[in-house]
């Protein structure tokens, strides 16, 4: 295994960083966007690159004079308060997903602020992290004091959100072992409108209930209202929905405002999507393979297993990527015999990665 990665081209850039500083081997992306009208990094990737370096110490980073190659040596993951402006040309999910996955191993406790748009419709919004990510850290044993919470909402395009994440850290992670799926038992949602009447919350949440209502009694839909202030610069609405299984696994959806489109059917968008990902099933997500992979792969020298659907593409180069860090494949095999069913059981012997980051105590 060498020293050091090297990737071209501008996909995948986030897992590519967090594992390059996770596994301490520095890493080269080169021919960014070549072709491109306007080539290299955009404004959110350098932003990223410049929120890395304030979590981390001694983290060198090079960005070439067109910008379409860099090299980062990692430092170590610091932690501590930090307050990050995010470009709004993308939403706070997309800077939050890889600090998620850096934060329990730094050497303090992570105070984060970020300010920037909160929800939009390329990257997980700042509801579905509160209420699905970080609850995914807990069977690792990232739980204690780890909350996110939303002080103001920034609708696109100006944005105007605000917030607050706050994360411990953990000297070794758990080992996972997640096979039973479980029947979906709750449906709860979150549906919030800013700088626009409140009618349109319960417009969304109306047209959700009529979809939803014929499967399962249990869904509490909440309106989230934002005066003033704390609703951003921005008018917009959306609708984020999560259902839980009797096992705790967490299957989750979300539709954002367009211009033109109704509330009702932004929120019918967001309960068939949600129907499609139950139907999917298994006990991750799609959206989230990549978090608990990449946690299984860092659990304590044991045998972890996960059961959940096919890879998509970014899961699939995640594990190429990660076996190229930390030299660790996957054992992926059909979960049932039976033909129906198309989930998967991952399973991989964890690195027994330990944060030598964190202060001694």
């Amino acid at each position: 295994m060498s020293s050091s990665l090297h990737y071209s081209g501008h996909l995948y850039f986030r897992h590519r960083l967090v594992l390059s500083i996770l596994s301490g081997k520095s890493i080269k992306i080169d021919k960014i966007r070549p072709g491109d009208k306007n080539p290299g990094l955009r404004d959110y990737e350098i932003s990223l690159l410049r929120l890395i370096e304030k979590v981390t110490n001694g983290t060198v980073i090079e960005i070439s004079l067109t910008g379409t190659a860099i090299l980062v040596k990692p430092g170590i993951i610091a932690g501590g308060p930090v307050v990050h402006e995010c470009p709004t040309s993308r939403s706070i999910g997309y800077f939050l997903e890889p600090i998620i996955m850096l934060a329990p191993f730094s050497k303090k406790p992570l105070s984060l602020t970020l300010r920037g748009i909160t929800s939009d419709d390329k990257d997980l919004s700042v509801d579905l992290i509160r209420t699905v990510t970080l609850p995914h850290l807990e069977p690792f044993g990232i739980s204690d004091g780890l909350e996110l919470k939303i002080n103001k909402r920034g609708s696109p395009p100006l944005g105007g959100g605000e917030v607050s994440f706050l994360c411990p850290i953990v000297k070794q992670v758990k080992t996972l072992n997640f096979v039973e799926p479980g029947k979906v038992k709750r449906i709860r949602g979150i549906a919030h409108a800013v700088r626009l009447s409140p009618q349109f919350s319960n417009r969304m949440i109306e047209a959700a209930r009529s979809v939803l209502n014929r499967y399962i009694p249990d869904i509490y839909l909440y309106s989230d209202v934002y005066k003033g202030e704390e609703s951003g610069k921005s008018p917009g609405y959306a609708l984020s929905l999560v259902a839980e299984t009797t096992t705790s696994a967490l299957h989750c959806a979300e539709a954002v405002s367009q211009p033109g489109v109704a509330p009702e059917d932004i929120a019918l968008q967001a309960s068939r999507s949600l129907l499609s990902e139950i139907e999917r099933g298994g006990c991750v997500d799609q959206k989230h393979q990549t978090l608990v992979l990449l946690m299984m792969v860092l659990g304590s020298e044991d045998v972890g297993r996960c059961r959940m659907a096919e890879p998509t593409e970014r899961t699939v180069q995640f594990l190429r990527d990660v076996r190229d860090a930390f030299g660790i494949s996957f054992k992926i095999v059909p979960a049932d015999k039976s033909r129906g069913s198309r989930h998967l059981l991952y399973s991989c012997y964890g690195s027994g990665y330990v944060n030598t980051n964190r202060t001694l105590a």
